[in-house]
């Protein structure tokens, strides 16, 4: 049976590269970007849909959840792969801390809003994290937003470690009802990733060396894609952190039940969720 499966930061990267493996093997496969014009070359490129969506805009992340319900009965698989980096802290018009919105509050939202479709589907949730929800946090669920202290690096680690924190508390919440929801590293992918923001970030991705030193986004891709074409509990773990296809560590923060309960209470209120 063919699977509808979304994945968000389709654009380009390893979004894209994941959209094309698995528009090859026959899936359904729904781009969503937030450049219009990529979105679409990618779209066309495959023959499949897509939407348009700025996650620094949680309105827009409302009208693509409405769209997806409208026009898909079943939601096999929801890719939050949607992400970034940014330089000086700089708030959205939503008013948040904007790496912040973009990695976690915007995926934390549209899954909700799908819920009861992903429910209804038994579907899969994938959440792509980073190594650097190990590496760079400071993570303090009383300053989420670095209002008392902000490096980029550290709004970016700690981002990627609320992804692994909600990928949990979703496998917790909702697991026995059908959502499967698991986290992943793809890799230090070579693509525009970083391109926004400045000093080590932008030397890293776009310095001479990135490309002989990084993954290519077909590999990461494949990641993905791996993750996607998986059966839960048989190919990989809900609930779990993968890296290079295998259960990898990420940070101990990770594993704290209360800091994912605690993350999760304070981002349904940022975002008007009733749960």
């Amino acid at each position: 049976m063919t699977r509808t499966i979304v994945i968000t930061g389709a654009s380009d990267g390893i979004g894209a590269a994941a959209a094309k493996q698995l528009t090859q093997v026959g899936e359904e496969v729904v781009v969503v970007g937030r450049n219009p014009d990529k979105t679409a070359r990618v779209a066309r490129s495959l023959g499949v849909d897509s939407f348009v969506a700025d996650f620094s805009d949680l309105a827009q992340v409302r009208e693509l959840a409405a769209s997806l319900l409208e026009k898909y009965p079943r939601i096999d698989v929801l890719a939050n792969n949607a992400g970034g980096v940014f330089g000086e802290r700089t708030l959205t018009k939503d008013g948040y801390e904007t790496t912040f919105q973009v990695n976690h509050l915007a995926p934390f939202l549209l899954t909700n809003l799908l819920r009861e479709r992903l429910i209804e589907s038994d579907a899969s949730v994938i959440q792509t994290s980073s190594a650097a929800a190990k590496l760079f946090p400071r993570f303090d669920i009383d300053d989420l937003q670095g209002e008392r202290r902000y490096s980029s690096t550290a709004a970016y680690g700690n981002a990627k470690l609320a992804n692994v924190l909600f990928a949990k508390e979703l496998n917790r919440r909702f697991g026995d009802q059908g959502i499967s929801a698991v986290a992943f590293h793809p890799g230090v992918i070579a693509s525009n990733f970083g391109s926004s923001s400045d000093g080590p970030w932008k030397f890293l991705y776009g310095g001479p060396l990135a490309k002989s030193l990084m993954t290519s986004t077909a590999v990461g891709g494949a990641r993905l894609t791996w993750l996607a074409l998986g059966k839960p509990g048989v190919d990989w773990t809900p609930g779990g952190f993968y890296s290079n296809n295998k259960p990898a560590t990420t940070n101990r923060i990770a594993d704290d039940p209360l800091v994912a309960r605690q993350l999760w209470e304070r981002s349904a209120v940022l975002v008007g969720l009733d749960d």
